[in-house]
């Protein structure tokens, strides 16, 4: 079997979308998501993070119509130089536009679609990616040099065999994803009726007083938390090698529940405790995120942990009042926040048992959360040491 030399020009399509006006985007989820570089989280698409374009006017942009399979990649700050962000186009996702600084990438001729997209997630992409990034201000990559990156390409039904054995790992991976969003979804409404809606235990017999029910008050984020804002270390004590602590100082390195540890630092600043929760604290201002293990806290970042142990909790009511990036519950928007202005917000605080009741039953879906978490950590681990064996010829495969 012979593999043949050849860049990925003389194989793809590739487009980046248009400069959307702000002013014209809505909150509204009937309306059309569009991709930007902050949806895309590595293999798949975030849609909580979604802004969105008047589905009436979606016809005027056919040509940036995303569909089932296309491959996404980011080409700008903070996702280029921090880390490679692409993503799969899935039958599941909502029809979706393309935005500027974002890359539509689409295989043709003796090239898979499916081989295309190992091609985008292997290492030696990436690190081709990362060399040839240009740009002082806002790094970034353009279309051509993406059709420049050079790679060996086996038959049509070598990659279908390739694709099929790495797609047996992603398939376990994105079954697991849904699972965890269905459990979260779970507890957040579950937190929403007791807490939001006040259908909790008990709830036809409780007496209100001034619109909340008897017993529960409004409390200071800090009589609740304790909260640890984020210090940078000097950049000469980072490493992405492994030597020191994590180290985290913004939402780049986010997972759908847990950060993922790239950068580490042998400077400890501002230390965060594994299982706090991560909130952000510069735009944009409320991400939430958990830390699996001890870390360096950056700036970016604030550290809470509940001074009740009731950590779930504390962490569905932080995801309710924070209820999307930027925003505060009542609305207000904000680019930064500060120690003063997190110890200072008011949330509703239930009575002692309620929280304590919610806590033991969000708490067990929490830990389903981690174990799938914990599990897809390791297939990607184990797809990933397979990956470039598999793309470069090193394992040969039967077809």
């Amino acid at each position: 079997m012979s593999w043949d030399e050849t860049t990925l020009g003389d194989h793809i399509d590739v487009i980046s979308g248009p400069a959307f006006k702000s002013a014209q985007f809505t909150e509204n989820k009937d309306d059309v998501p569009l991709i930007k570089g902050e949806n895309i989280a590595q293999g798949y698409i975030a849609w909580n993070k979604s802004r969105y374009w008047p589905r009436n006017e979606l016809n005027e942009h056919r040509k940036y119509w995303l569909e089932p399979g296309d491959l996404v990649l980011a080409m700008d700050r903070p996702w280029i130089p921090a880390g490679l962000k692409w993503a799969e186009i899935q039958g599941h996702d909502p029809l979706c536009l393309l935005v500027q600084r974002v890359a539509r990438i689409r295989a043709r001729g003796e090239l898979h679609q499916r081989f295309l997209k190992y091609l985008i997630a292997s290492k030696g992409f990436s690190d081709y990616i990362q060399n040839i990034m240009y740009g002082v201000n806002v790094p970034h990559i353009s279309g051509k040099q993406i059709k420049a990156f050079p790679f060996l390409l086996p038959d049509l039904p070598t990659q279908e065999r390739i694709a099929a054995i790495l797609s047996a790992y992603d398939d376990l991976i994105e079954n697991n994803r849904r699972r965890i969003a269905l459990l979260e979804q779970a507890a957040r409404l579950l937190y929403r009726e007791w807490f939001v809606h006040f259908r909790f235990p008990g709830h036809e017999t409780a007496k209100f007083v001034d619109g909340l029910p008897e017993g529960w008050r409004m409390r200071a984020l800090s009589e609740l938390a304790q909260i640890t804002m984020g210090q940078s270390p000097k950049s000469e004590f980072y490493n992405n090698v492994g030597d020191g602590l994590p180290f985290h100082q913004g939402v780049t390195h986010y997972g759908f529940r847990f950060v993922e540890d790239k950068m580490f630092s042998t400077a400890i600043t501002k230390l965060a405790n594994a299982g706090d929760i991560l909130f952000s604290v510069r735009a944009p201002v409320g991400r939430i995120n958990y830390t699996l293990n001890n870390m360096v806290l950056g700036r970016g970042l604030s550290a809470f942990r509940s001074l009740s142990g009731h950590q779930s909790f504390l962490f569905y009511c932080l995801k309710s009042h924070f209820f999307k990036e930027n925003l505060i519950g009542g609305g207000a928007i904000f680019a930064a926040t500060n120690k003063k202005e997190l110890e200072s917000l008011e949330v509703i605080c239930p009575s002692e048992a309620l929280v304590a009741l919610f806590d033991e039953k969000a708490s067990m879906i929490d830990a389903q959360i981690k174990a799938l978490s914990l599990k897809n950590r390791q297939l990607t681990k184990a797809r990933d040491l397979l990956l470039p064996r598999l793309m470069d010829g090193r394992i040969p495969v039967k077809v």
